[in-house]
């Protein structure tokens, strides 16, 4: 811990008030971590791998899990149909193989016999169909319902056009044949069945336990860990699945601590009580150089958004000027971590991105637009408030977006911060004038970031519909010539941020982690996946174990 305490009192120094006060608090949460984990606190010769959540997962139902907080969880506790290798390609998982009719349209998933529930039944194509009918009920209320569209019927039967289920295109033919009629061609649909709402999911016991079919006593899962316990707002412990179909996983537990100041948790990892952590900005530069500092790219764009049920951003005048008057070279000097300025949607990485598309920083023309708009130095605009959920990362990024529109359009934001659920909340009840939130890939195809805005996606909140761009989104999912997909993904860039601009986005995240040297087979990659059933711990020998605190 020597080396952030160092670097704290040096900071602190330098900017006495505000670098104690984030010392201070750093340590208090401290504090009361390792209070919390002393009335638990033993040896164990167990392989154990530890690492923070930023928050307390909203829900552990993947019919309804939107966050990333709460599929970092879900996603070691369950599989789907596919999963991906370490190029990011999908590869059969549950199911052993599948078929593609010669139109594209007809899927048929064949599903290993070796699959097992934790409670001993087997894994069945009936479970998928339950699980995917189940995501599109419109009763479930599901955000990621969307997800399903591509398949026959889909979109109606959750929009209530259709009630009988049995209509939707897909279909159990047998204990292990699943059969998929989509409505058209979908090159990307079988990454789709690598994300957690597509897993499948147990008729029974949802309809036993309700709403409590999550908790620990009574969640059944067929993936390589157990949830063990929850201790809501502390942690959730995992244990090795032996009935996993893969083979038992060589760690037998995983501890997810919930720890959302990001300079406690490194503080932790520093002690030796976490295993993995994310570096904040403010951290960065001093552990540039650290032996376990690990920085790669992420598909992950970061955006403000607007709703454009509120005025004044109801105006697209307005919403132009906002974003033409961001200088966004200025988030990566701030967030030190090699974030990439954007304007545009689909990230650095991935098929058809265009860095040319979008806003460029231009005050003069943002002025412009706001005075012809009649708010001339932003005289006689409503009071505006720029939301986010609370992370020193994101009130970095706000303050200086704050002070940007303050310089460059004499217009006074004010900041409202939030915890994560009630954050979520409030964006699906009462969606703020101006939001922040991020978009990492479920799978690697711009139609994953692209259909977000559709206007019938559940994670659309800015309320913006346009039917030109959905229109060219759908073209885009079924077309197999690269040029006319790219060509497509232009035009519906361009209304997303040119023209309409329901959203402005910022930057693509980089990683910036520190990994322990005991810690052995946990990848990395762009989509920030950590599955970890092929983890190891170094420092643990199964013969001669030494002893590590859990």
């Amino acid at each position: 811990m020597t080396t952030l305490l160092t670097f704290f009192i040096k900071e602190s120094i330098m900017r006495p008030m505000k670098r104690l006060f984030i010392f201070v608090f750093c340590l208090l949460g401290l504090v009361i971590f390792l209070w919390q984990a002393g009335d638990g606190e033993k040896t164990t010769t167990q392989a154990i791998f530890r690492m923070n959540l930023t928050a307390e997962p909203p829900t552990l139902d993947w019919s309804l899990a939107t966050d990333n907080v709460s599929i970092r969880v879900i996603e070691n506790l369950m599989e789907g149909l596919a999963s991906y290798d370490e190029a990011l390609r999908p590869q059969p998982a549950i199911a052993e193989g599948w078929d593609i009719s010669p139109d594209g349209r007809v899927y048929t998933f064949y599903l290993r016999g070796d699959v097992f529930w934790s409670d001993g039944k087997q894994v069945t194509a009936h479970d998928f169909e339950y699980a995917w009918k189940r995501l599109l009920n419109p009763e479930t209320a599901s955000e990621y319902a969307y997800f399903l569209y591509d398949i026959k019927n889909a979109a109606a039967y959750n929009a209530g056009k259709i009630k009988d289920a049995s209509l939707v295109g897909v279909k159990a033919l047998d204990d292990r044949t699943l059969r998929v009629d989509l409505k058209k061609q979908a090159v990307y649909f079988p990454s789709i069945t690598t994300f957690t709402a597509t897993f499948p999911q147990r008729k029974d016991l949802i309809e036993r336990f309700g709403d409590r079919w999550t908790s620990p006593e009574n969640l059944v899962v067929s993936g390589p860990f157990l949830l063990a316990e929850w201790r809501h707002e502390y942690r959730l412990r995992l244990v090795a699945n032996e009935r996993y179909y893969g083979g038992r996983p060589a760690l037998d537990e995983v501890i997810f601590y919930v720890v959302s100041e990001e300079t406690t948790a490194l503080t932790l990892y520093e002690t030796g009580d976490l295993d993995r952590v994310s570096l904040p900005p403010i951290a960065i530069p001093q552990f540039k150089t650290h032996p376990d500092y690990v920085h790669a790219p992420f598909l992950r764009g970061y955006y403000y958004g607007f709703n454009l049920q509120i005025p004044p951003f109801d105006q697209v005048k307005i919403r132009r000027a906002f974003s033409m008057a961001i200088d966004r070279t200025e988030i990566p000097k701030i967030l030190k971590g090699g974030e990439i300025p954007a304007t545009s949607w689909i990230p650095e990485g991935m098929f058809a991105h265009n860095a040319k598309i979008g806003l460029s920083f231009n005050p003069e023309k943002a002025r412009r637009l706001l005075a012809d708009s009649g708010y001339e130095n932003g005289v006689g605009l409503p009071p505006i408030t720029l939301a986010f959920n609370s992370d020193p990362t994101n009130q970095l990024i706000a303050e200086n977006i704050q002070a940007q529109w303050k310089k460059n359009l004499g217009v006074t934001i004010l900041l409202d911060n939030l915890e994560w659920k009630v954050y979520l909340q409030r964006l699906r009840e009462e969606t703020p004038q101006i939001f922040r939130l991020g978009w990492g890939a479920d799978y690697p195809d711009p139609d994953n970031f692209m259909n977000l805005f559709t206007s019938t996606s559940g994670n659309n909140y800015t309320h913006w519909a346009n039917a030109t761009y959905d229109q060219l989104i759908s073209d885009a999912a079924s077309e197999g010539d690269p040029k006319k997909r790219l060509r497509d993904y232009n035009r519906a860039q361009r209304i997303l941020t040119e023209s309409d601009v329901p959203i402005m986005p910022l930057f693509f995240a980089a990683q910036n982690l520190l990994i322990s040297p005991d810690i052995e087979g946990l990848k990395v990659n762009a989509m920030d996946f950590i599955h970890l059933k092929k983890v190891r711990r170094r420092d643990v020998n199964r013969e001669d174990a030494k002893k590590v605190k859990p």
